[in-house]
């Protein structure tokens, strides 16, 4: 057996196990492909690679490229008739994709059994041309030629014509129980409507049950409408693979728990059991559209089920619906402010303002500049004005194009308001700190967030109360916030009977490193506590997040959204009441805070949310440098924030905003929305399956270790305790997700190298980059961070293994020619240190953390307030029992929170952290001069 007969070998044994095949079953697959032959000895021992992610899309494509290869193999004669066995890999996959294919539009599952009947008639030559056609399409290639081949029908060749429409395309699922053919007339009826004045193509998903919807949804993200009609059954009549079925479990019971309905269906009524539906197909996938074809009644039906679906068409409004299908995409394919700056670099202007590089003035006609053109090109200097009329419009007023942009943006993100910001997300967080905190307000500030939570605060004059996340010390970084600290920190300002000066709370989700929270808990259990309480949750890496049915229910705005339904149920609302007889006696007391801590807080229904999150977008998704979003889910927007918001978005954002950027971010919007469930899909795939290349290599896994929840997330903050959930499938992973306190973001790959020989900014400027051209964020003393994104490729993982490959080559090479008598280079580092104290003079109190930032920043800009002190006396001065206060703040980059603060006690556990970095870059801390201290 070859080497690639092996690994995809395995690839069918996953494709298998991840689609729905009966037990037992003789497909058509099964009695086309009957050769007397004995199956080989190769196909009788495959064994499934439990390494390989079960991602439909993934498994779907490979498995058309293996049949190419084997059926290619067979056309020229280097197999013989045992390649096509009952066991053999053509027949497995052949069998599967039968299947699968019922959840795709294109060639169908009827193209999957005419080929097999090619080959059980030996036609391979036939059977390789129509399995290419696939290939093609898959690929994104078109086919302009006539198909030719006898055994096509009439849909199937005109399907095939079509595939050279160079039109955008998408899918559309019908939900209904039909006949074959009905389906072949529906598709028909869909070919005659389309003309060639449409903008888009959509062809026809049929499927006749309530699984089999959830399941196409699931797993084809070309689906961006569905149309619901009333005959559909509930139960898919496949046998779901086990991790499918326990996704579509995991997804009801979710809507389920959202909305307060029955965890039963069997005996909903029609019009219930569609609504059942409809909700659940909404929250897998917010960006679908849904429509209702009924029959009669459907004026009543329309007043009760406009919330869930777009419209509701009687069956022979065929035209109105394929119309209406093509407007909506229209709308998410609109870009207001992209074709503005289209339309402004096409119109021929004067320009007689302040910008010389409009229009390309002051470049295209200098005898030594022009290369700034050939580079970047003439429409970037077109698009170039400071204008904002011509349908431009003001960043900082915005009434048209920027107005009409971030309102598709709030659509897209699951936000009741989101704004672009064009220097960033430290600026995004700058405008939300300003616009919601005031003087002497306290916050509670994760210590090892951003710098620019710390800058905020300290502009403010609010002060922080800094929490503290648990440490890694065996990597050297920091993890996230336990509820229960929290929850202890609110506890104690309500016991000091200062409950009343805490206004927010700041948490980055997800962290640098990856670690998620489960915001819902967290806001729902504080807000029990404190229920005016603000939330601010740094996103910056994280906004790809909100197009993925699992992690976007991790994200700020749909935890917001969530909490919102529960908290309007009538099922919470009793919880309530039932758990504040056990929180407070009868005379108000509230009970110890061991039994707050001990219990899961249901917060009361009378609780304002006020929800907002910062988003570095060019971070994950596609936006320029800087381009950033602040999204808002506030209940007291009009009359709390909205003023002080924007005063704060006027006080931070330029006036000369760079007009490439908004475009960026609005043409990004445009790709999230027609294809962000897929691009995140294989972005996660692609992560794990380099995590698991790594961890399975036997080279490899001598060299480095792939860090998984078990390293990253203590035992007490996972319920579900599997180390890479993805790995073991989307339920198991919707699982995680749905239970765990933290979990880790998948698309993240933490590498530890102890085992190397060499630390992690060696690793990453010495052998990475400088060598190999591979770029990094993060590293550590012991690890590397590589952070997959929407752009990452298959070729991409494939070369980052082949380099971790040599790299593991030469570090083998290196030990083994290390003299054996010189000692080993064996280094202990000072565990991670905690946020000391504020000095005295800017503690508020002595029992609770929070201080005056602001004064000891602003002392510590006085020449004559401040010395500079090295590490060396500085040590001596904390061992003669002094306590030296830090006059600014010292902030390693990356990950680039700070380490010291203004006001702050610098400790001796301070200096032995920062002694040991090897981080090259650390703001607020010149080697030369030493520390910055306030003088006594």
């Amino acid at each position: 057996m070859t080497r690639i007969e092996s690994a995809h070998g395995a690839l069918a044994d996953d494709l298998l196990d991840a689609v729905s095949i009966p037990d037992g079953a003789e497909t058509s697959i099964d009695r086309a492909l009957t050769p007397s032959a004995r199956p080989s000895e190769a196909a009788a021992v495959l064994e499934r690679d439990p390494g390989m992610p079960a991602s439909t899309w993934r498994l779907r494509s490979d498995a058309w490229e293996y049949l190419r290869f084997g059926v290619k193999r067979l056309a020229l004669g280097s197999d013989d008739v045992t390649a096509i066995a009952p066991d053999s890999e053509i027949t497995r996959s052949l069998r599967a994709l039968e299947t699968i294919e019922m959840y795709w539009a294109g060639f169908g599952q009827r193209y999957v059994r005419a080929i097999g009947e090619l080959l059980a008639a030996g036609d391979y030559m036939t059977a390789l041309e129509r399995i290419g056609r696939v290939v093609n399409r898959l690929r994104g290639d078109t086919v302009p030629e006539e198909p030719r081949d006898e055994f096509l029908d009439d849909q199937e060749r005109t399907d095939i014509t079509s595939d050279a429409d160079p039109r955008p395309r998408f899918e559309v699922l019908v939900i209904d129980e039909t006949t074959e053919l009905d389906r072949d007339t529906m598709r028909a009826e869909a070919l005659k409507l389309r003309g060639p004045a449409d903008a888009f193509i959509y062809e026809y998903v049929i499927v006749p049950s309530e699984d089999d919807a959830v399941a196409a949804v699931l797993t084809n993200p070309n689906i961006l409408a569905c149309v619901v009609r009333p005959g559909f059954s509930e139960h898919s009549r496949q046998r779901l693979s086990k991790d499918l079925a326990e996704t579509i479990a995991y997804a009801r019971a979710d809507q389920d728990a959202g909305t307060g309905a029955a965890p039963s269906r069997s005996s909903l009524a029609s019009v219930q059991r569609v609504l059942g539906l409809a909700d659940t197909l909404a929250a897998i996938r917010p960006e679908l559209d849904l429509y209702l074809m009924a029959g009669a009644h459907i004026e009543e039906l329309a007043g009760a089920l406009t919330r869930r679906f777009r419209r509701v068409f009687r069956r022979e409004d065929q035209l109105e619906l394929h119309l209406t299908l093509l407007r909506r995409i229209s709308h998410l394919y609109d870009t207001p402010f992209f074709s503005a700056i289209q339309d402004h670099a096409r119109r021929p202007v004067g320009v007689f303002h302040a910008l010389p590089i409009a229009r390309g003035g002051s470049v295209v006609s200098s005898k030594w500049i022009r290369d700034l053109a050939a580079f970047y090109g003439l429409n970037l200097l077109l698009a170039e004005t400071s204008a904002t009329s011509g349908g431009l419009d003001s960043l900082l007023a915005p009434v048209g194009a920027i107005k009409k942009a971030q309102d598709l943006a709030a659509r897209a993100y699951g936000a009741k308001h989101t704004f672009f910001v064009t220097n960033g997300t430290s600026t995004a967080n700058k405008i939300v700190h300003q616009a919601l905190v005031a003087p002497n307000d306290v916050v509670m500030v994760d210590r090892n967030c951003h710098k620019s939570h710390h800058h905020a605060v300290m502009l403010t004059g609010a002060r922080p109360a800094y929490l503290e996340a648990y440490p890694l010390n065996d990597f050297a970084f920091y993890g996230a916030v336990p509820i229960d600290r929290i929850k202890q920190m609110l506890l104690d300002y309500r016991a000091a009977g200062r409950l009343d000066e805490v206004r927010m709370i700041t948490l980055t989700n997800c962290t640098f490193d990856g670690i998620v929270y489960d915001p819902e808990r967290v806001m729902a259990e504080c807000l029990a506590i404190k229920p005016d309480l603000v939330f601010l949750w740094d996103e910056a890496w994280f906004a790809f997040a909100a197009f993925h049915p699992v992690t976007r229910r991790r994200t700020a705005m749909a935890a917001a959204k969530r909490l919102e339904g529960r908290l309007k149920s009538s099922a919470h609302a009793t919880a309530f009441r039932e758990q504040q007889e056990r929180l407070f006696a009868e005379d108000g007391t509230p009970a110890t805070d061991d039994v707050w801590l001990s219990e899961r807080l249901i917060p009361s229904p009378d609780a304002r949310l006020r929800v907002y999150a910062t988003q570095s977008t060019h971070k994950t998704l596609t936006a320029l440098r800087q381009g950033s979003m602040i999204h808002v889910y506030d209940q007291d927007w009009v009359r709390e924030a909205e003023e002080s918001f924007h005063e704060a978005y006027m006080t931070h954002t330029s006036t000369s905003p760079n007009y490439q950027i908004l475009s960026s971010l609005d043409i990004g919007r445009r790709q999230v929305e027609l294809e962000g469930f897929d691009l995140v899909q294989r972005q996660l795939d692609l992560a794990t399956s380099l995590a698991q290349s790594i961890a399975r290599h036997p080279l490899l896994r001598r060299t480095f270790r792939v860090l998984t929840a078990h390293d990253l997330i203590p035992a007490a903050h996972r319920e579900t305790g599997r180390p890479m959930p993805l790995r073991d499938g989307l339920a198991t992973m919707w699982e995680a997700w749905a239970k765990d306190e933290f979990v880790i973001d998948p698309s993240r790959i933490t590498i530890e190298i102890s085992r190397t020989g060499v630390d992690g900014d060696t690793f990453k400027h010495e052998h990475l980059m400088d060598r190999y051209g591979i770029q990094v964020n993060k590293t550590s003393r012991n690890t590397v961070l590589f952070m997959t994104n929407i752009g990452t490729s298959r070729s991409a993982i494939a070369y980052l293994i082949e380099v971790l490959v040599k790299l593991a080559e030469r570090f083998e090479e290196e030990q083994a020619q290390r003299d054996p008598e010189l000692p080993s280079a064996e280094r202990v580092d000072p565990p991670l240190p905690d946020f000391s104290a504020f000095a005295p003079g800017y503690a508020t109190d002595e029992s609770l953390p929070d201080g005056d930032l602001r004064a000891a920043f602003f002392r510590g800009q006085q020449r004559g307030t401040v010395e500079h002190v090295l590490p060396e006396e500085l040590r001596a001065r904390v061992e003669r029992g002094e306590q030296p206060v830090s006059a600014g703040f010292v902030t390693p980059y990356p990950p680039g929170f700070p380490v010291l603060v203004p006001g702050q006690v610098i400790t001796a556990e301070v200096l032995d952290f920062m002694a040991v970095l090897d981080t090259r870059e650390i703001h607020g801390f010149n080697a030369r001069r030493g520390y910055r201290v306030l003088r006594g």
